[in-house]
């Protein structure tokens, strides 16, 4: 019973090799297709997607010489980097970033307070002017909600580590670049109001990426060709199998158990063929 199922099991196996081998072009047609489909899509259909990212240090200031003391602070660090994943997708954080995002600028000269000194007299002289703070643009305004902000950044942490990444997503790739740094600015002023913080660095700012990060245009392409495989043996085989046509003996035999009692040959005459008449025939004809 176990060699009959084997040998069935092998016939298959060689009827679906020589099926697919037959059919060896339809299938690299329908790979080769669709693969130039996929490939089509990542780089003229679909919307490219930029991703900038920015990391950021924070850490507490430890003025302690005593290592275990040192130790500690590093591990409490640590601990609360997922508080700080939260705080920078909250609405306070994002908010501010989008109300500098409409209008970016920097602080070229801080504001300062004129200066002065008391006579003997009692009266006042002025000996430094004050300032108003100086500022000035350092790009073209985006303008871009808060909701809109917390569905493009994303924080990722690492195990025992303090240094966590912000990463930005977005269709143009300066938008990118300006959305994480906007976010990581916006969280190193507000965390130390927030939590008692007094040492925020923005270890690496982000640039503007020179590659879309989606769609993979690799991974599309490989995709269509192994959907093209998939769909094309599928069809083949479903193919094959809703074929009831009788293609061979063995069929009639071992299905149906029907017995052989022989085989009528297949011939083909050719346009050139005629039947001669022979002498004999014409002679009889001549007499009759």
């Amino acid at each position: 019973m176990e060699n009959k199922q084997t040998q069935e099991n092998t016939i298959d196996l060689r009827r679906l090799w020589i099926l697919l081998k037959s059919h060896i072009l339809g299938i690299l047609i329908w790979a080769v297709g669709l693969g130039v489909v996929g490939y089509a899509l990542a780089n003229y259909v679909i919307a490219p997607k930029y991703t900038a990212s920015t990391q950021i240090l924070v850490n507490q200031k430890n003025n302690s010489k005593d290592a275990g003391q040192a130790w500690n602070t590093q591990q409490a660090d640590i601990q609360v980097i997922n508080t700080y994943k939260d705080i920078i997708t909250s609405p306070v954080i994002l908010k501010d970033a989008s109300k500098w995002l409409a209008n970016p600028t920097e602080v070229v000269r801080k504001a300062e307070k004129p200066k002065y000194t008391t006579l003997a007299d009692g009266t006042r002289r002025l000996v430094r002017r004050g300032h108003p703070a100086e500022v000035r643009r350092v790009g073209e305004g985006y303008s871009i909600s808060a909701t809109k902000l917390a569905k493009s950044v994303s924080v990722q942490t690492q195990q025992q580590s303090q240094v966590f990444t912000l990463s930005a997503t977005s269709n143009d790739p300066d938008h990118a670049k300006m959305i994480a740094n906007a976010v990581a600015r916006s969280f190193k002023k507000k965390i130390k109001s927030i939590m008692n913080v007094n040492n925020v660095t923005i270890v690496a700012a982000a640039t503007t990426p020179q590659q879309k990060s989606f769609p993979n245009t690799e991974l599309f392409t490989l995709a269509g060709i192994i959907l093209g495989l998939i769909i094309s043996i599928a069809f083949i085989i479903i193919r094959d199998s809703m074929n009831t046509t009788v293609r061979d003996d063995s069929f009639m035999t071992d299905e149906l158990g029907l017995t052989n009692l022989g085989q009528v040959s297949h011939f083909r005459l050719s346009n050139k063929f005629s039947v001669k008449k022979s002498a004999s025939d014409s002679n009889k004809k001549r007499r009759v």
